[in-house]
C-alpha cells in the first residue's frame, strides 16, 4: 500500500518553499499527498519561530497528533524549520512522540532521516552553516512538488548578516550565503520548462545578494535582468529587500525589465529615527522616504507594501506619532502591522524594563491600522475603471461564482465567471475595497 504524507507549514515564504522541497523528496520515494492528518502515514510540521506563540502552536499540534499516534503507532511525525533549528533536542524531550527533528540546513535529508527513524528509532539532526555545505543549504537539486504549478519560489540566498534587535532569523538560518548565479538562472529555466510563468526570488535580504561572492558589490540587479529574460517567464517578484541596501541599479532593473512586476515590499518597521537606531536598522526615516521616492519616480504605477512593528521596547508616544507621519507620507498600498513580541534569543527580548504596556500598544496598533487602510483604500479607488492583467489563481474562497486573480502590483482582484488557474486575463476594475479589487 502506498504511504501518504501531510505537511503543515507555519510562517514565511521561505518555509513554504522548503515544504515544497520536502514534498518533492517524499513523492520521489513513492509517497502520495494525503488529504489531511487522519489520512496520513507521515505528518510533517514545518515550523517558524518569528512570530509570537510559535511554541504554543507547535506543541498544540503535537498534542493532537499524540492521540492520533496512540491509536496508530505506525504514524511518523517529523518537525522541521526554524523552531526545530532553535530548540533542537527540546522538542523530543517535550514531545517524545516525534520521530524526526531536522533543521533549516538539512531539508534535503528529510526522506533519509524518515527512513532511519523507521528502522532505528527517533532521529535528531540539526546542521548549521559551518557543517552544512552549499548543496545542503540550498538543496537546489532537490525535486519539488509545488502547491501551485504555474508559480515558483526560488531561493537566491539563505541567512542574514544584519543585526536587527527584534529578529531571530540570523540565529536559526545562519550567516548570509548567496547561491551561485548560474544555479538560480538554471532553476528558473527548469521551472519555465515545467509551465511556471511567475517566479518569486526569496532571501532574507535580497538586495545584498552576491556581495559575499564578489566581495565588493551586490549582484541583485544583474540577477533580476537574467531571470527576467528567461523564455516563458512573464512575471518576476522578490522578497524581502532591506531599505538600507536598495540601490539605484536595482531600481533601474525594475524599471527596465518588462517581466519584473511593479511591486516593492520595503519594510519600514518604525518611522522614528530613535527607534530605528535601537532596532539597528541602518537607515533613518528621511533616507527611507528618499529611496521610496526614487523607486516611485523610476517605476510607473509602483505599488508599495511594508512591515511595521508597534510597541517596540522604549517606543514613546512621540515615536509612534512620527511613525504615523511617515506612514501617511509613504501612502502604502498595504502594510503588515505587528504588535511587538519578544522572541527569546534576540536583543529586544532582554529590554524588559522598556516594554510598552499591552493596552497602550493595542491602542497604537488600531490607530496605525486606520492610517494604513485609508491610504490603501485611496490607492484602490484610483484603480476603478482601469484595465488590469491578472494571473488567475482559481475560484474565490468566499464566492465560487467569482474567480480570483492577482495583478502585477500583487493586488487580489475578484471577477465573475470561471477561468483556468495559471491563465492570464484582462479585467476592468469596477469597485474597490481596502484589501482587494472587484472587476468585470
Amino acid at each position: 500500500m502506498t504511504r501518504k504524507y501531510f505537511i503543515r507549514t507555519f510562517g514565511c515564504q521561505m518555509n513554504e518553499h522548503d515544504s515544497e522541497r520536502v514534498a518533492g523528496l517524499l513523492e520521489s520515494e513513492g509517497m502520495e499527498r494525503a488529504s489531511g492528518v487522519d489520512d496520513a502515514d507521515v505528518v510533517v510540521l514545518n515550523t517558524c519561530c518569528i512570530r509570537e506563540n510559535a511554541d504554543n502552536r507547535l506543541y498544540g499540534n503535537l498534542g493532537q497528533l499524540k492521540s492520533l499516534k496512540d491509536r496508530r503507532p505506525d504514524l511518523q511525525i517529523m518537525v522541521g524549520g526554524c523552531l526545530a533549528q532553535k530548540d533542537r533536542g527540546l522538542i523530543q524531550d517535550k514531545a517524545p512522540q516525534v520521530d524526526v527533528v531536522f533543521g533549516t540546513h538539512n531539508v534535503g535529508r528529510a526522506a533519509v532521516l524518515l527512513e532511519q527513524a523507521r528502522t532505528g528509532g527517533p532521529v535528531l539532526e540539526i546542521l548549521d552553516e559551518t557543517t552544512a555545505g552549499s548543496d545542503d543549504a540550498f538543496a537546489s537539486a532537490l525535486p519539488v512538488c509545488r502547491d501551485v504549478p504555474f508559480a515558483a519560489w526560488v531561493t537566491i540566498q539563505i541567512g542574514c548578516d544584519n543585526t536587527c534587535a527584534f529578529c531571530i532569523v540570523p540565529a536559526v538560518r545562519g550567516k548570509e550565503m548567496s547561491r551561485a548565479f548560474a544555479d538560480i538562472v538554471a532553476e528558473v529555466e527548469r521551472a519555465a520548462a515545467d509551465g511556471v510563468t511567475e517566479v518569486t526570488l526569496l532571501g532574507q535580504n535580497v538586495n545584498s545578494y552576491g556581495r559575499d561572492i564578489t566581495r565588493r558589490r551586490p549582484l541583485f540587479a544583474d540577477l533580476l535582468r537574467a531571470v527576467g529574460g528567461v523564455e516563458g517567464i512573464r512575471r518576476v517578484r522578490y522578497t524581502s529587500p532591506h531599505p538600507k541596501d536598495l540601490r539605484p541599479e536595482t531600481i533601474a532593473a525594475m524599471a527596465e525589465v518588462p517581466t519584473v512586476c511593479e511591486h516593492l515590499h520595503l519594510p519600514l518597521q518604525s518611522g522614528s529615527d530613535r527607534v530605528l537606531a535601537a532596532m539597528h536598522r541602518g537607515y533613518t526615516a528621511s533616507r527611507y522616504l528618499a529611496k521610496l521616492a526614487a523607486a516611485r519616480a523610476a517605476v510607473p504605477d509602483l505599488a508599495v507594501t511594508t512591515d511595521i512593528i508597534v510597541g517596540f521596547p522604549g517606543e514613546t508616544e512621540a515615536d509612534f506619532e512620527r511613525t504615523l507621519e511617515v506612514v501617511a507620507e509613504a501612502q502604502y498600498d498595504s502594510a503588515y502591522t505587528f504588535l511587538f513580541s519578544a522572541r527569546p534569543g534576540t536583543e529586544a527580548a532582554a529590554m524588559t524594563d522598556e516594554f510598552v504596556p499591552s493596552d497602550v500598544a493595542a491602542d497604537r496598533f488600531e490607530r496605525l491600522r486606520a492610517v494604513v487602510e485609508r491610504s490603501a483604500r485611496m490607492k484602490h479607488d484610483a484603480r476603478i475603471g482601469r484595465t488590469e492583467e491578472v494571473l488567475v489563481e482559481g475560484p474565490s474562497k468566499k464566492n465560487p461564482a467569482f474567480t480570483t486573480g492577482r495583478t502585477r502590483q500583487n493586488k487580489l482582484a475578484h471577477f465573475p465567471g470561471t477561468a483556468m488557474p495559471g491563465s492570464y486575463r484582462e479585467v476592468t476594475v469596477t469597485a474597490a475595497a481596502a484589501h482587494h479589487l472587484i472587476a468585470g
